[in-house]
């Protein structure tokens, strides 16, 4: 498929001095330099054509010259095309008609030519012969003399992993983006859309290349010095030259990898420790964010018998409209830039808050078991990507625990898969929590008067949470390759809705109510003036830092007039029903069964507070929700569509 190219050249151009860091105490203290890198970097480039020896053999006479290689040992005993012999004339009258050496035909030039390839030799008057070589061929070598070359695979460049890459996320200018480690790239670039959103100043330089496999050039677009790019709590002062780039936002090459000195790699766990100053730093990637390549054998099997395909990369595409709504207004823009780190990916486990999910089982009960389900091929290569994702994050590791609990697959609305532990069985013995969970209603009320709001969402919030020591073992669950247990908490335990309920009100506790509601890991954040929503979004912000609690920021939004918040649309003017509720509500088909009917009335109970005497209008279909009762008649239809008219009605 694509592979690394192969490096020929070094670099000494376009800013090619060496980063510098600033990592824990020394942000404070000011920036570490390092030295410049060495090696093939410094190595001025030279001209191809002058250091490409040949060397001629055989009998011209007999016009089967051959011409070899001495540089590539692959190629030494295999003869390239014979030669064409043309006069001095010839030539000229080709040149003069445009027509190919090697076709005869016209439109394009010898070195377009897909045609089996021949060399042209000039038989001069006096019997002497010499080897002619295309102007526009000549042209490029002389072009590759003087430009300088920055090397790049076509992988990287794409977005593409390859083994010795590591994608995590990291942050330019308080925007999060997505950051690859690449050894086989021989500088750093950054995508210039990153430059134009940011407003990166690309300053010009000398001309200079960018080298991908198969001898293709990219034209270089100046270069972007002492961009300040932050890996958590690493920070990196360097150039990086401005590139078109496929999933990956920025790419750090041998440029910086050099400067670090020693450096400990492990690229299957996506791991790399070295040290700045007398501190030692640990990357570590993100699974979730790679994308590889499909193997001939993974597309074939793809693919049906005589069918066509294309491989392509999806990434994620936002509308103007949506970049608009989601617009964070400039007075707010410099807090959330300052709180930049709770918008990070979270890395490795969670602290320990004093606050750790526990699974209390009933007395006597024994160790849970349940065997797992067999699941189709599709669905075992997911399960061993999630579960590889889920131990190079450090939130799972490998198990010998008694217990053990099946994995469901469930489906989004994105087509991507939902890791699930079904663990019913074991919460059949556990005892229950009965922390309070917040009523919708009553949150609501709290929110007259307030005209500026606020939305954040915690990423992965159950996984934030660990699980006490001891009760790690009971989060076991297995899948048809291993055995593994969960270190943080998962989805599916009966009492983590009240863990992670409780967790966040101790952390907002003194703000509940007045400024601040808190549903699970939905955030709302509201106040009656912008000056005042300013303290309170830097208030919120600084509680979820000191914590170590991260967010969403595709999902999350600031200062806004009109928010959706829990299925309802809050404004100044109040609280509405979600319009796109209510259109499912009114567009819902007649239930066919009980699943169906229980699914309509759920969501119509759900805004059953803006229809006066909703209980009574759905008496006769609650009726049917009985074992054995669902019967579909001409009384259930004419109470299904009173219902869904009396849905139509409620404000949003």
């Amino acid at each position: 498929m694509m592979n690394t190219a192969k490096k020929v050249a070094g670099w000494t151009g376009v800013g090619a001095q060496a980063p510098r860091y600033q990592s824990g105490e020394a942000n404070r203290g000011g920036r570490m330099g390092s030295s410049k890198p060495s090696g093939p970097l410094t190595k001025p480039l030279t001209g191809l054509a002058a250091t490409k020896p040949t060397t001629t053999f055989g009998n011209n006479k007999g016009g089967n010259t051959q011409r070899f290689d001495n540089r590539n040992p692959n190629q030494s005993g295999r003869v390239k095309p014979p030669f064409r012999k043309l006069t001095a004339a010839e030539v000229e009258w080709r040149k003069a008609n445009g027509l190919c050496f090697r076709c005869d035909e016209k439109g394009h030039s010898r070195s377009q030519c897909t045609q089996k390839e021949f060399s042209v030799l000039i038989v001069q008057d006096d019997g002497s012969e010499t080897e002619w070589v295309e102007e526009e061929e000549e042209n490029e070598e002389v072009n590759r003399r003087v430009t300088e070359v920055a090397e790049l695979s076509l992988n990287s460049m794409v977005g593409i992993s390859s083994p010795r890459t590591v994608k995590l996320r990291g942050t330019i200018r308080g925007e999060s983006i997505v950051v690859m480690i690449d050894n086989g790239a021989s500088h750093n670039f950054i995508s210039e859309k990153v430059v134009t959103r940011l407003g990166l100043t690309a300053i010009d330089t000398t001309s200079y290349g960018v080298l991908t496999e198969g001898g293709i050039t990219v034209q270089g677009r100046g270069v972007c010095k002492d961009v300040e790019l932050c890996l958590r709590d690493l920070v990196i002062v360097a150039p990086f030259l401005p590139l078109e780039l496929g999933s990956a936002d920025a790419i750090l090459g041998i440029q910086w990898l050099a400067s670090l000195g020693d450096m400990k790699c492990n690229w299957k766990l996506q791991k790399l420790s070295f040290m700045v100053g007398e501190k030692e730093v640990e990357l570590r990637g993100d699974p979730s964010l790679c994308c590889s390549p499909i193997s001939m054998k993974g597309l074939w099997k793809a693919l049906d018998r005589e069918g066509q395909g294309v491989i392509i990369e999806f990434g994620g595409l936002q509308t103007e409209g949506q970049r608009r709504e989601r617009a964070v207004p400039g007075v707010l823009q410099g807090v959330i830039s300052e709180f930049a780190s709770v918008f990070e990916e979270p890395q490795g486990l969670p602290p320990c808050r004093g606050k750790e999910h526990a699974i209390v089982l009933e007395t006597g009960a024994s160790p849970v078991s349940v065997r797992p389900f067999r699941y189709p091929q599709v669905q075992r290569e997911e399960l061993e990507k999630q579960v590889a994702t889920m131990l190079a994050a450090g939130i799972i590791k490998e198990s010998t625990s008694p217990f053990s609990s099946p994995v469901l697959l469930v489906k989004k609305k994105d087509g991507s898969w939902r890791f699930c532990v079904d663990y019913r069985a074991l919460n059949k013995v556990t005892v229950g929590d009965s922390y309070p969970i917040p009523m919708i209603d009553q949150l609501l009320d709290e929110l007259h008067g307030a005209i500026v709001f606020s939305k954040l969402d915690l990423r992965a919030g159950y996984h934030q949470i660990r699980v006490k020591a001891e009760d790690v073992p009971k989060t076991a669950f297995r899948t048809h390759d291993g055995h593994y247990e969960f270190l943080v908490m998962p989805f599916g335990l009966t009492n983590a809705l009240a863990t992670f309920q409780s967790l966040m009100n101790d952390m907002f506790r003194q703000f509940l109510r007045r400024f601040v509601l808190v549903f699970f890991d939905d955030i709302l954040i509201y106040s009656k003036t912008e000056a005042e929503h300013l303290a309170h979004v830097r208030i919120v912000l600084q509680t979820l830092a000191d914590h170590q609690l991260y967010a969403n920021a595709k999902k999350c939004e600031f200062g806004k007039s009109e928010v959706e918040y829990l299925g309802h649309v809050i404004s100044g003017r109040g609280v509405a029903a979600d319009p796109t509720k209510v259109k499912a509500m009114v567009d819902w088909p007649p239930p066919k069964n009980v699943k169906a009917l229980r699914g309509f009335l759920g969501l119509t109970g759900y805004y059953r507070k803006f229809v006066k005497g909703y209980g009574g209008i759905a008496r006769p279909l609650t009726a049917l929700l009985k074992k054995d009762q669902f019967k579909w008649s001409p009384t259930a239809e004419a109470t299904f569509q009173t219902l869904k008219a009396a849905m139509s009605t409620v404000p949003c």
